[in-house]
């Protein structure tokens, strides 16, 4: 923990700005050692745990904890003496930043649909989406032209659009079309007798 600790003060903003002050002075004047910060954390942790289960979090605890260790050495930072008492403060910057997160974390959420585990276990009926078996399909099509058989089995069978069949069949997609046309026409006299 205290390297972690030690990684937040070095990569924190307070010192990319002050470079000189080399992590030792404080923003209101006074000096501010890492050994007073570690103090601050063992007297302070127990109220982090505090406000971790005031707010009912439960999921990613260790993320809100260091959130809170984060918020700590901020209010420590930015305290003023004079102007309060130091554990309000502290109180007050901790569960603030955690109501922060949870508020950002709630619309990553709304935003984001994760469904269940059993949605990826889901598998469809292969029979439900086949397509026309073919012998089944040829039986409709005995009274068609060979190239209207051809739109038949390409677009029923095999799924394909007008243009996909005239490329395959090297013909203009309006010649397709005829074929379409003859076809429907045939089907729909078989099916009126």
């Amino acid at each position: 923990m205290d390297l972690l600790i030690l990684a937040i003060l070095l990569n924190s903003s307070y010192f990319k700005t002050n470079p000189g002050i080399k992590g030792s002075a404080h923003s209101s004047g006074k000096v501010f050692e890492l050994d007073n910060f570690h103090e601050t954390v063992e007297k302070f942790e127990p109220m982090i745990h505090q406000i971790i289960h005031s707010l009912h979090i439960y999921k990613n605890y260790d993320e809100f904890y260091q959130i809170g260790l984060i918020a700590l050495w901020e209010a420590s930072v930015k305290f003023v003496e004079g102007k309060g008492i130091f554990s309000s403060y502290a109180y007050a910057t901790i569960k603030g930043r955690m109501l922060t997160e949870l508020a950002k974390a709630k619309k990553r959420e709304e935003r984001n649909a994760y469904p269940e585990e059993g949605f990826w276990e889901y598998r469809k009926d292969p029979v439900a989406e086949e397509p026309l078996e073919l012998a089944i399909l040829l039986s409709y099509c005995d009274q068609l032209k060979l190239k209207e058989k051809k739109w038949v089995i390409m677009t029923f069978y095999f799924g394909m659009n007008t243009k996909e069949i005239a490329d395959k069949e090297k013909v203009s997609p309006s010649a397709v079309k005829k074929w379409r046309n003859g076809a429907m026409d045939k089907l729909r006299m078989n099916k009126g007798e």
